[in-house]
């Protein structure tokens, strides 16, 4: 589509707008997301997002609304994985519930910066060479394959190259002060665990977002609807957290299930042109691959549950072994 910079420009400050009455206003105060709650703010993301499908279908017509709607279902499943890896984080450093939600509101505005800087230097790569999608295209095939064949990995928290350099350049306590990312003690300004999580969470983005960006491209390639698709993901994925957190665990195939997406997109791209898949057919794809995951996870659990898995799990670790911070607040 031929999008003016101004629909970049509004659609932004809408988000931002949504964001700042959810942290002004039904967040102020921290406290627990039950699942009630959580469920209301998914049903809620995922209205915004079809009711933005149907302005699209009025706005254009049907293909851009079918393209906008595979790529937000792309980012969905793939957001799930990336719910696995922020239990895992939450669970290690112990942090309270009633301040998660206060993490991930500033981890997703992060992302939301990250995803569309890397969004925008894509179009640009393609624009200029339109070989890349090979690249892209095999990347994901590597992926997928590679998701389907490795092991489960634990949360591993004696090798963080992350928080090896965030202690090397911060001074961080071992108590948490309520829902602060810093505070102070004896005069000195320090951070908090909770503000290590920030950092492990923002890079748990970057790296998830180097399978998913190019996931989105293999669908469209419009930058607009790479972007807003991209943003209306992220932007249920705090709900989706805690709605899911308990039960994430339960979908031990869904790996599975993302290994034949992220393959099945990788080929679409590298096949793009000798054969143009069409778009009713990778919905359909998607969702049945997504479903048939699903539903296998849940009517044949393993005997015993096993630890959620983990793409990045190597590459954390621990800033306070042997010793987690507790709330000290």
């Amino acid at each position: 589509m031929d999008t003016s910079p101004w629909f970049y420009a509004g659609f932004t400050a809408f988000v931002l707008a949504m964001l700042a009455l959810d942290l002004g206003v039904f967040h102020r105060r921290a406290h627990v997301v039950r699942p009630k709650e959580a469920a209301m703010w998914v049903a809620i993301w995922e209205a915004v997002a079809l009711t933005f499908g149907g302005i699209l279908y009025i706005w254009r017509d049907a293909e851009p609304a079918l393209l906008f709607a595979t790529g937000y279902l792309i980012e969905q499943s793939l957001s799930v994985d990336n719910l696995f890896v922020i239990v895992m984080i939450f669970s290690y450093f112990s942090v309270p519930e009633k301040y998660q939600h206060r993490v991930l509101f500033w981890g997703i505005l992060g992302a939301l910066v990250m995803r569309g800087v890397f969004i925008g230097v894509g179009a640009i790569l393609i624009t200029r060479f339109s070989w890349i999608m090979y690249i892209f295209g095999g990347f994901l095939i590597f992926t997928g394959i590679r998701m389907a064949f490795e092991h489960d990995e634990e949360f591993d928290a004696e090798k963080n190259i992350v928080m090896r350099t965030a202690r090397r350049f911060l001074h961080v306590t071992n108590r948490y002060d309520g829902q602060r990312f810093f505070t102070v003690e004896n005069g000195i300004k320090l951070a908090t665990p909770l503000f290590l999580v920030l950092i492990l969470v923002e890079f748990v983005d970057l790296v998830f977002a180097a399978d998913s960006i190019p996931a989105i491209f293999a669908v469209t390639t419009d930058p607009f609807l790479v972007y807003t698709s991209n943003v209306f993901a992220i932007l249920g994925l705090r709900s989706m957290y805690f709605l899911l957190s308990g039960i994430v665990h339960k979908f031990v195939y869904l790996k599975y299930g993302l290994s034949v997406i992220l393959t099945f997109v990788g080929v679409k791209m590298v096949i793009v042109d000798f054969y143009h898949v069409p778009i009713l057919l990778s919905l359909a794809v998607i969702v049945a691959t997504l479903a048939v995951s699903i539903a296998i996870s849940l009517k044949f659990p393993p005997k015993e549950a096993p630890q959620p898995h983990s793409r990045t799990g190597s590459i954390f670790g621990s800033v306070f072994p042997p010793d987690r911070p507790r709330d000290e607040s």
